[in-house]
């Protein structure tokens, strides 16, 4: 069974070690800044559940000036939960749950939720080989980041809702 959720302060552990996974030492995220996130914005951090156990996850800030080349948004620095947009910070399922759809159907949820949220705008950064699914999710491509977050190359996206 699949439940989508959001996120508990006792779901920061699992969602750390999905984390620690997924990404590179580099641009994961720490288990302190895991725990903020679920913290200073809890609708923004979805989580999802198979067989009771959470193999993926999307969280998010919000901002009314948007700036996806400063890394500080990792941190939700300038964070105002009342902002009309809203950034991802990471989308990640556990690779040994990779393959199976988990994340389309986090982002779909994310979307809908983020709507009824009154948000007027989803952005975020990803890599090339991640551009075309976040298409088919909606976004639309704007630019290369400026953001060097791990030392990697990004592209900023967004969707309009």
């Amino acid at each position: 069974m699949t439940v989508l959720r959001t996120a508990r302060p006792t779901d920061a552990g699992r969602c750390h070690a999905i984390e620690s996974a997924a990404y590179p030492p580099d641009e994961a995220a720490t288990l302190p800044k895991i725990i903020h996130r679920i913290e200073a914005f809890p609708q923004g951090f979805l989580v999802l559940e198979v067989g009771g156990q959470i193999v993926g996850f999307i969280n998010s800030g919000c901002t009314d000036a948007v700036d996806l080349g400063d890394d500080g948004i990792k941190d939700l620095c300038g964070h105002d939960p009342e902002a009309a947009n809203v950034v991802i910070l990471s989308v990640v399922v556990d690779p040994a749950h990779q393959g199976h759809g988990h994340a389309r159907v986090l982002m779909a949820d994310f979307i809908e939720r983020m709507r009824d949220l009154g948000k007027t705008s989803i952005f975020l950064i990803c890599k090339d080989p991640l551009i075309p699914f976040y298409e088919r999710a909606g976004f639309r491509y704007l630019r290369p980041s400026a953001s060097a977050h791990g030392g990697a190359v990004w592209h900023e996206m967004v969707q309009d809702l």
